[in-house]
């Protein structure tokens, strides 16, 4: 089994998670939508949606998040022997879905410095542009990626757009905050998929450095997630690469990447 990801994805997160809880053993391949590894033509071609994770097991590919999770979990019981395999109950994938319905991708990058985003946008464009020429047989699909870059640029001049975004987290966590009150984990006692579908949301706030304003107030959410940091799926999938000191290497990284190919236009 492969998964083609990345740390900074917050699907790649939740599907590494699922991976981890489950014991699942997989290959690993890094794919820095940053840097516009995903755009290549080799995978590309595998996934013209250039969008992350993907999951490979012989030649079944799955693209969709919670499919991959719930194909996951089938993995783990067949290899545990069980006669019977269940899929997530009722409420675990209630919560998935109403937790995927909120899409992170605005809320992130308006919390981005707009000198830095511009920046990194302009390097995209200019990838892809250098794809269309070098793959010519991908080029109606590679023009369809870079007109939705444009797309994004000027949603995000859009307060409306933000503003939707923003309210739609909110209340996204004001229902997580009320069920917590219920329960341990979001569908009961035990860490479940739903939980998997949410700790990357939380885990992208204090990314963010908004912890104070949307985690601590909400006491639930706060116990919750200190909680989930103790995980062993949580320290090895997310915690590795952005607690302390590690964030950093992980920006530094990718910036330096983008700002050499940039100065030698080598894209």
């Amino acid at each position: 089994m492969q998964l083609y990801h990345h740390p900074y994805s917050l699907d790649s997160q939740r599907v590494r998670l699922a991976l981890e809880e489950k014991g699942i053993d997989y290959t690993s391949f890094h794919v820095n939508p940053v840097t516009v590894k995903n755009m290549d033509a080799s995978f590309f071609r595998r996934n013209p949606s250039a969008k992350l994770p993907v999951f490979q097991n012989g030649h079944h590919i799955i693209y969709n998040t919670i499919e991959i999770i719930q194909y996951v979990e089938r993995i783990a019981l067949v290899s545990s022997g069980e006669e019977n395999i269940p899929s997530s109950g009722g409420e675990v994938t209630a919560w998935m879905h109403r937790i995927k319905q909120w899409n992170p991708k605005f809320f992130t990058l308006s919390h981005i410095p707009k000198k830095h985003r511009d920046y990194v946008y302009k390097f995209i464009r200019q990838v892809i542009i250098a794809r269309m020429a070098e793959a010519t047989d991908l080029a109606a699909a590679y023009h369809t990626k870079l007109v939705q870059v444009y797309e994004t640029e000027d949603k995000l001049k859009d307060p409306a757009v933000l503003k939707q975004s923003k309210e739609q987290l909110i209340r996204l966590l004001d229902q997580v905050e009320k069920r917590l009150n219920e329960s341990a984990y979001l569908a009961g006692e035990e860490f479940s998929m739903a939980d998997v579908m949410l700790v990357p949301v939380l885990a992208r706030l204090v990314l963010l450095n908004l912890k104070e304003e949307y985690i601590d107030g909400r006491p639930n959410t706060a116990k919750y997630w200190i909680m989930v940091q103790q995980r062993p799926s949580y320290k090895k999938v997310i915690g590795k690469h952005f607690s302390g000191w590690r964030k950093h290497k992980t920006f530094i990284r990718t910036w330096c990447f983008v700002h050499i190919r940039t100065i030698l236009r080598r894209f």
